[in-house]
């Protein structure tokens, strides 16, 4: 009861439509079914269960945003995601930079063009295979950033990496790598 009344917490928080509530919900049900909440914090696995099912069911949340809901830590988070996946026999796809663009520009409040390109820029590097064993927030961190300065609907780098929780340096080195294997000319 406790933890369905957390789940519907965090669910209102990250705001996660309810297939995604109930599939966290599903989760963490499995855990206690298979014995894995013993001797472990229940928090954790109710951020890895909400983060699992968000991405389970396509639905868009950084570990930033789960961790900033929850109080638990990214690595702590990411430890269960582990564990349970491990022992729940879980397969889970990987996420695109696509799914990010969208809620990072409404975040930086950005022209529907800027997303548009963002989106072209992201879909060219991954047919040209440059966005391999790169994180998702990054690459769609990196784009937005181009988009918005041939849109000139500018940001700078600091509110782009704040919008998108990567770090500056990681949005600058994306940056260049994006920028130079797709021949962007950027002023």
């Amino acid at each position: 009861m406790v933890a369905q009344a957390e789940i519907d917490r965090l669910s209102t928080l990250l705001s996660i439509p309810d297939k995604t509530r109930e599939g966290s919900m599903e989760i963490y049900r499995d855990a206690w079914e298979n014995n894995l909440i013993h001797g472990r914090s229940i928090e954790k696995i109710l951020a890895a269960s909400i983060y699992l099912a968000c991405r389970k069911h396509n639905v868009p949340r950084t570990l930033d945003e789960v961790e900033d809901a929850t109080k638990v830590g990214r690595k702590d988070i990411m430890k269960t995601c582990k564990l349970l996946t491990t022992r729940l026999g879980m397969r889970l796809t990987p996420i695109s930079p696509l799914d990010y663009v969208s809620g990072f520009c409404a975040k930086l409040n950005l022209k529907p063009q800027v997303e548009e390109r963002a989106k072209e820029i992201i879909k060219e590097a991954l047919d040209k295979g440059i966005t391999s064993g790169r994180g998702p927030t990054g690459i769609a961190a990196s784009a937005i950033y181009i988009a918005a300065i041939l849109c000139d609907d500018r940001k700078t780098q600091n509110d782009v990496a704040r919008a998108s929780g990567v770090t500056e340096v990681t949005l600058r080195v994306r940056y260049k790598e994006i920028r130079k294997e797709l021949g962007i000319k950027v002023e």
